[in-house]
């Protein structure tokens, strides 16, 4: 338990802590003329235990010595097998990958590459008969080269893993001599076991590492210099992790010091920690609602000097005393005329008028001729109550097909047309010239509404006349005499006129540009007594009108 309490307060090998002891489990393995048990764990397991002192040189590199002691061997069946013991020291680099190239430097993981230099020797192992007789004599160099990963679980205590590779410059330290037998040696090319090559081991390192050194604290707060913000703090303060003095109440005053050890949070002290009082009115500024009270002025418990219509303005400034509650004031207390007008803001209907605009009551400019346009904008002053609506910005008619002929005037507001045709254009000669050919020239089969062939030319010109005149907006009326009933006629022309319409239609006259209604004997344009006047009436008339 006392182990793992030193833990929760160690920290690991560091810049700060340079000088680390590491103690080693060891698992061996062998790899030799009896067989090559790397990274094997089905064979049995040879254990050692030794000590690591490293030395922290900058991020990259560590520099250290390495020593262990423990038992070595393989068991490859009941005849080839051994069991020795060795000792080795080497001393040894490290190239760390934390160092803020490959991994940040505060990171606790910590894999690094080992290269080395050392010397092994070779025991036998007297708690073990031996049969046969393992070779012990002599040393080796060897040349431990691997990897590991460290994680730091404080900054003076880590935990590592290592694995250790050790080639050896010889070939006899597994070799034994065999009962009864002379002249024989294992691992010689005598042998059948013979395998070329030196002997070499492996090491897996499972290490405890602690880290020790100490780093000068000048003013004996308990944190070092290094990592001390506040290098100077008397003796005896208590202070907080960067080594500067408590202020409990964090507002800048330490509580050594602090005559009001309690203030809220955020609130500005003077250099005792106690809330500062700019205007001396006997209210602390954070509770203080007018901080800027000139002298001697009498105060609320707000801080906020008396005054009587709420508006802001206190008392002995206020040239407006009587304000309405909830109307906006200048500095004397007086209701905001933004516009300059005459007229106080809060009864303003119209705030935005500029200098100098004559206003009514309400604040708004005069409109003399009611068409929404003010005066002092008005280019057309006299605006007929009958343009109202369609006046432009400048407050004069609109024209929006310029011919000349304002709106309001103008029966056909869309298209340019004559004041002698009331704004609309005038249909050519041509074309009233055909439409007439078209009343008694469009035939129908008798009683039905069946176009005769013989009128298709006609039709066709029709057409042609309606495409290149895209403004015309046409109604195809379809009229019939008196014989006959008048839901039977009226049923009749309004057939006729439809198939001229979709006849039309079909020529590439646009359908939205056209209509049709039938008016059976309705309107007639001659008597329907005589044989040629009912001929008269039985006709398709082409109405043309302009868009509104």
């Amino acid at each position: 338990m006392a182990f793992f309490v030193a833990i929760q307060f160690s920290y690991s090998q560091t810049a700060d802590h340079k000088l680390g002891i590491g103690i080693n489990f060891i698992k061996n393995d062998y790899n030799g003329d009896y067989g090559n048990g790397v990274f094997d764990f089905s064979k049995t397991m040879y254990a050692s235990g030794g000590l690591t002192f490293a030395y922290y040189l900058n991020p990259s590199f560590n520099l250290g010595i390495q020593g262990d002691y423990g038992n070595y061997g393989y068991f490859a069946d009941v005849v080839n097998h051994f069991v020795g013991k060795k000792a080795d020291v080497s001393l040894f680099g490290q190239y760390k990958l934390n160092n803020g190239y490959l991994f940040k430097k505060d990171s606790k993981l910590e894999p690094f590459i080992s290269l080395g230099v050392g010397y092994a020797s070779y025991y036998e192992n007297t708690t073990i008969t031996h049969d046969p007789t393992i070779i012990t004599d002599g040393g080796d160099i060897i040349l431990p080269v691997g990897l590991g990963l460290k994680y730091h679980v404080t900054s003076r205590f880590a935990i590592q893993y290592q694995y250790l590779y050790n080639f050896t410059n010889s070939d006899v330290h597994d070799q034994n001599r065999s009962g009864g037998v002379t002249n024989i040696v294992f691992g010689t090319p005598a042998h059948p076991g013979f395998k070329a090559g030196n002997d070499a081991y492996g090491q897996h390192l499972f290490s405890l590492v602690f880290s020790l050194g100490k780093l000068k604290d000048t003013d004996k707060d308990g944190v070092a210099n290094k990592y001390d913000k506040c290098p100077d703090t008397p003796i005896g303060v208590k202070v907080d992790a960067n080594g500067c003095p408590l202020d409990a109440d964090g507002d800048g005053v330490a509580d050594y010091m602090d005559k009001c050890p309690n203030t809220p949070s955020g609130v500005a002290v003077d250099a005792g920690g106690c809330p500062v009082d700019t205007d001396g009115d006997g209210v602390v500024d954070y509770l203080d609602k007018c901080p800027g009270t000139p002298a001697g002025v009498k105060v609320d418990a707000n801080g906020c000097p008396f005054d009587a219509d709420g508006d802001g303005v206190a008392d002995a400034m206020d040239k407006c005393p009587d304000t309405p509650k909830g109307v906006k004031v200048d500095a004397n207390g007086c209701p905001l005329d933004t516009d300059g007008d005459g007229v106080a803001d809060y009864l303003d209907k119209c705030s935005g008028t500029p200098k100098g605009v004559k206003v009514d009551l309400n604040g708004c400019p005069f409109d003399t001729d009611g068409d929404g346009v003010a005066d002092y904008l008005d280019l057309c002053s006299s605006t007929p109550a009958a343009a109202f609506g369609k006046v432009d910005l400048n407050g004069c008619p609109i024209d929006t097909d310029g011919d000349g002929i304002p709106d309001y005037l103008d029966n056909c507001p869309k298209v340019a047309g004559s004041a002698s045709n009331n704004g609309c254009p005038e249909v050519k000669k041509e074309v009233k010239a055909l439409f007439k050919k078209a009343l008694q020239g469009i035939q129908f089969e008798t009683g039905k509404s069946d176009i005769k062939p013989l009128s298709f030319p006609l039709l066709n010109q029709i057409a042609n006349i309606l495409i290149l005149n895209s403004t015309y907006i046409i109604e195809v009326q379809g009229h019939t005499d008196n014989v006959g009933g008048n839901d039977y006629n009226i049923t009749l022309s309004n057939k006729r006129a439809a198939s001229v319409r979709q006849y039309l239609i079909e020529k590439g006259v646009t359908e939205d540009r056209i209509t049709s209604n039938g008016y059976g004997y309705n309107k007639p344009v001659a008597s329907n007594t005589s044989k040629i006047g009912r001929m008269t009436n039985r006709r398709v008339e082409f109405v043309v009108t302009f868009e509104k």
